[in-house]
């Protein structure tokens, strides 16, 4: 290939994902409800569509359609045994997209369970369950790993040492999902800001970052220049990353929208680059046109 490694690109300035997948499925009318994951299988050309749109609105990555791709998440629709399956077809897919000059990361989200005490979930068996996610992606071509919208310390420290037991020298990415919580931000699991960066820092990943959450759009730049700040702190080395929603959703009838314009959203993500953020995408309601918005004012 003639692009240079992902662990060189991402730190050569500003890098931008791809936005959000689920919103983009529904557009395409795809069922409420349906495994997203296994559409990598039965309907793998909607994917590599959503995919060549991402890239052609000028992102330089794209993350697997494969955030459900656990067993744990895939056992809620009856296909725990189509981990390597779905993740390799997902990794494949997203790399025939991309070609020879873009970029793949493999996306792994939460299992959507709890950790001993609190819940069921066994610390060994949930590191050979992120371990088998993180395997089939390297088998279909990734060029590094994202693992994103984490909630709970725990289980972001053994998703990290998961992934980093297959990565080599890919680059791994972390990130927690933020709501705001009086004067400042917390996971759902009351996870702050200094105790997540301390941790995935220590944790000796590539970046570091935060995606999701239900914050506005002023409030994500707010958490970017906190973030940096605690981050710089720690490490003169791990980069940071950002993956903001398009604002808080409005619920109109039964559907949660996003209302955000493109341009309302660039001109945020403008100042949470500013911030210095480089490695910069999209999370829930955002689209190609915002990601072409993006390219169009920070590329320029």
């Amino acid at each position: 290939m003639s692009r240079i490694s992902l662990k060189e690109r991402i730190r050569q300035g500003l890098f931008l994902l791809d936005g959000a997948m689920g919103t983009e499925l529904l557009a395409r009318r795809v069922e409420v409800g349906k495994c997203n994951d296994y559409l990598n299988i039965d309907s793998a050309d909607i994917v590599f569509d959503i995919h060549r749109a991402y890239f052609q609105a000028g992102s330089d990555a794209v993350l697997t359609n494969t955030f459900g791709g656990n067993k744990y998440a895939l056992a809620r629709h009856g296909l725990k045994d189509k981990v390597k399956e779905v993740n390799t077809a997902g990794a494949q897919i997203a790399r025939r997209a991309a070609g020879d000059d873009k970029y793949v990361l493999g996306d792994i989200g939460p299992s959507g369970g709890f950790l001993e005490p609190l819940g069921t979930l066994k610390a060994e068996e949930l590191k050979e369950a992120f371990h088998e996610q993180a395997k089939a992606l390297l088998d279909g071509g990734v060029d590094g790993f994202i693992i994103q919208t984490m909630t709970a310390l725990d289980e972001v420290t053994i998703a990290i040492g998961a992934v980093k037991s297959v990565s080599g020298d890919l680059p791994v990415f972390a990130s927690m999902a933020f709501d705001k919580a009086g004067a400042d931000y917390r996971t759902m699991m009351g996870v702050d800001v200094e105790s997540a960066v301390s941790k995935i820092v220590s944790l000796e990943v590539d970046a570091v970052g935060f995606n999701c959450g239900t914050v506005s759009l002023d409030e994500y730049v707010e958490l970017a220049s906190k973030f940096v700040s605690v981050v710089k702190a720690l490490s003169k080395d791990v980069l940071i990353y950002a993956e903001p929603n398009a604002g808080k959703p409005e619920l109109v009838g039964d559907k949660a929208v996003y209302k955000v314009s493109p341009a309302d959203f660039a001109a945020a993500v403008e100042k949470i680059h500013s911030a210095g953020v480089n490695i910069i995408g999209g999370c829930c309601g955002t689209s190609p046109e915002h990601i072409e918005a993006i390219a169009k004012k920070l590329k320029s």
